[in-house]
């Protein structure tokens, strides 16, 4: 990584004068420019040819990680599955080249799309409708709220502004509730890591006339399956609170079980980690939220347009690529993947809460706790085998958090790569602790001062250029 064209940035490769692009004769005659609208000096732009720059993104590229090149065992956050067939779906033109504000009636193909999109949605969760609105996953959650905040105004019911939120629950749960006005009162885990419903009786006790919903993510963060929801939904219902799913962790219930049947009212789903829409990095994201029969009429003003439309295609074309048959193997199968790998570990990695797991499970950390070895570290070793590490840190009820998510795609002999590396790592640990701590050892930076990089970040050029001349 010693090369000025990989290791640099394009500024740095910049040279006077040099150009990588030539414009067509100007056909459109020359028109002057409001002087408030002009720059007081020249953009400050790279000028480089064009080979210095295909050179340059290509081996930018090449030090990416992402579902294309390698296993990606993040947990609970993102789908790891990108079928090229929804790709080209929807990069149709006819799709592709829509715009908002088209007359309706130019974009019949596409409405038609979203409407066979929701009877699908509503098929797989057993909710009623759906509204495409919002954005991403936690827009949804937000516009979840929103409805159930307007249900009860509807009812004059004003006094319900509280709701309830497991420990183990995403972060984005209570940051939604927050957003949305209410507040939050926390419901404690089981040592088995499901919802403590004696606490959640002397909750509804004291405070149920103020209850306006409670939140769950089924299965929750451990991966594990709620088993008193019924219980759960009787207690929150009678005393007039609504539930709400989340739908991050919907990958393991497709074919097994359907929120609504649950007792759930409300849901968001995570369209693009569900239904193959790599997510990672940020984007794109598309949270539509369903509702049970009745609700319809509190969907709030969120948007003027549907999201995001191209996850919606990418979405659909992976149902009707499974179809009724096999849409129902996903859930089975992202459950055993994940349970072949957990037991396939536990010897040397720390198991805190034993039994069957759904989609994902949380080590806490290397079984033997004296090498000094950290999540963090096993993180890092792991790319230099060339693997994604792990979630890690999260879900915090464990110190030492490592989410394993291997979704139901992957392969065995994928999955018995992965295990043998990390048991390398955990023996690698015992027998040369500094080796693992010190890692990553062949990526293109090392281990970075990620304390320093969140509190400190360099995010331009012109900081760059400052910091080095101190």
């Amino acid at each position: 990584m010693n090369n000025r064209l990989y290791g640099n940035l394009i500024f740095e490769l910049s040279k006077e004068g040099r150009k990588g692009y030539s414009l067509p004769k100007n056909h459109f005659g020359s028109y002057e420019i409001p002087a408030s609208m002009q720059r007081s000096e020249e953009a400050a732009l790279p000028e480089c040819d064009e080979l210095t720059v295909v050179r340059h993104y290509t081996n930018l590229s090449n030090n990416n990680f992402g579902v294309d090149t390698g296993f990606y065992p993040l947990g609970s956050c993102t789908m790891k599955y990108n079928p090229k067939i929804n790709e080209e779906m929807a990069a149709q033109p006819q799709f592709q080249n829509l715009h908002p504000e088209q007359p309706a009636e130019t974009v019949k193909g596409a409405k038609a799309l979203v409407s066979l999109l929701e009877r699908s949605l509503c098929a797989l969760t057993g909710l009623a409708h759906f509204t495409f609105k919002p954005y991403a996953g936690a827009h949804g959650e937000l516009t979840g709220l929103m409805i159930i905040d307007n249900y009860h105004r509807q009812r004059g019911d004003m006094q319900r502004k509280k709701v309830i939120v497991p420990d183990s629950a995403h972060g984005t749960n209570p940051a939604s509730a927050a957003v949305c006005g209410l507040e939050i009162i926390e419901v404690k885990s089981q040592a088995n890591g499901q919802v403590d419903v004696e606490d959640l009786q002397r909750i509804v006790a004291d405070q149920g006339a103020e209850i306006a919903a409670m939140m769950m993510t089924n299965p929750n963060t451990l991966g594990l399956f709620e088993t008193c929801i019924p219980e759960i939904a009787r207690l929150i219902h009678d005393c007039g609170g609504l539930m709400y799913y989340d739908g991050a962790n919907l990958n393991p219930m497709l074919g097994a079980c359907r929120p609504g049947d649950m007792g759930f009212d409300v849901m968001h789903i995570n369209l693009h980690k569900t239904f193959s829409t790599p997510h990672g990095g940020g984007g794109p994201g598309s949270g539509p939220v369903g509702v049970r029969e009745g609700l319809q009429d509190c969907f709030p003003f969120v948007s003027p347009f549907h999201g995001n439309f191209a996850v919606m295609m990418r979405a659909y074309a992976y149902i009707l690529s499974l179809g009724r048959e096999h849409v129902k193997e996903v859930g089975p199968l992202a459950t055993l993947n994940a349970n072949y790998i957990k037991e396939s570990l536990k010897d040397v990695y720390e198991l805190p809460i034993d039994g069957l797991c759904c989609h994902e499970f949380v080590f806490d950390g290397l079984k033997d706790k004296s090498t000094g070895v950290t999540t963090m570290d096993v993180a890092k070793r792991l790319l230099d085998y060339g693997y994604h590490a792990p979630t890690i840190y999260f879900p915090l009820l464990f110190h030492e958090s490592l989410m394993i998510e291997p979704t139901e795609n992957e392969s065995k002999e994928t999955l018995d790569g992965f295990i043998a590396v990390m048991r390398q790592i955990a023996e690698e640990a015992k027998t040369d602790p500094e080796l693992v701590k010190s890692a990553p050892h062949d990526t293109p930076i090392g281990r970075v001062d990620d304390v320093l990089a969140a509190k400190h970040p360099i995010v331009t050029y012109r900081q760059m250029v400052s910091e080095n001349l101190k």
